[in-house]
């Protein structure tokens, strides 16, 4: 009995240990990918000088500049417009992409179609395009069109974009929308656009809104087409960054500012998301 008490006790000491050491690996793997954003948000609250200085100057004292010059308050760039661009662009692509991927997904599992996966390879193959393949017959159709520098024109090319990635995601979680619900509300009368809105999308939802999140994310990130296909009107927050870089040198401490403020919305929707997404990105995981 004691030889077996003693190998039970070293057997919990070892699990012990490995879970100590895997928890100290995961706090470690994550406070490297926090440190870059962490070392951002420390140069954008000091003054350039400091910011410019190498090694940097971690000491330095802290000032709020660098986000009043963002702001506008030294008399440079509005802001307000680009992030309002974003806004416009990252939202209505998303609406649209959920509107249209979902009857999508639900043809694609709960009703499928026949070669289905025929369908879903063709989906994701679309996304193998460079997209710097498909820029200039893109920029040669908006200059025809008149919609270069047009908000709108973003929403379709982002709208397209997301849209096989969206498909592909939400035909895995509809996949688990149990079917004898749909066939319940269909001896009631209910039709398709009844079952979508009040039966599917209730029980996707966590999958929904992790569909919703990344291609908000993918959108508000875009910068290849917003760069060559806007000017001033519709110019986007990443565009707008890279007017930080100048021929009379680098604004580290105002680039750096300005990425947190346009990283703010991102952050601020993962973290309200934060429950539904890790819900969603698991959902069809365990069958």
């Amino acid at each position: 009995m004691s030889t077996v008490a003693t190998a039970s006790a070293a057997g919990a000491r070892r699990a012990r240990r490995r879970s100590a050491g895997l928890a100290l690996l995961a706090w470690t793997v994550g406070v490297l990918f926090c440190l870059p954003v962490l070392w951002m948000l420390l140069t954008s609250l000091h003054s350039e000088p400091d910011a410019a200085t190498n090694p940097p100057s971690l000491g330095a004292a802290l000032t709020l500049d660098s986000y009043r010059e963002f702001f506008g308050a030294g008399g440079g760039a509005n802001p307000w417009p680009s992030l309002i661009n974003s806004t416009t662009a990252s939202v209505f692509s998303t609406l649209l992409v959920l509107v249209l991927a979902l009857p999508a997904a639900y043809a694609l599992s709960i009703r499928p179609v026949r070669k289905w996966t025929d369908v879903m390879f063709f989906f994701l193959s679309t996304k193998m395009l460079p997209v710097v393949a498909g820029l200039l017959p893109i920029y040669l159709f908006a200059k025809n069109t008149g919609m270069l520098d047009n908000i709108w024109l973003l929403v379709i090319l982002y709208t397209s974009m997301n849209l096989p990635i969206a498909v592909w995601m939400m035909q895995s979680f509809l996949a688990d929308v149990p079917v004898s619900m749909i066939e319940a509300a269909q001896v009631d009368g209910a039709r398709l656009p009844v079952i979508l809105t009040r039966i599917v999308a209730p029980v996707a939802a966590p999958g929904i809104a992790a569909t919703a999140l990344i291609c908000f994310i993918f959108s508000w990130n875009e910068m290849l087409f917003a760069r060559v296909l806007t000017g001033v009107t519709a110019q986007t927050a990443p565009v707008f960054l890279t007017g930080f870089v100048t021929s009379q040198g680098l604004f580290l401490a105002q680039l750096c500012a300005a990425s947190v403020v346009v990283s703010l919305p991102v952050l601020a929707a993962g973290f309200a998301a934060q429950d539904k997404l890790v819900q969603g990105l698991s959902l069809g995981a365990v069958k």
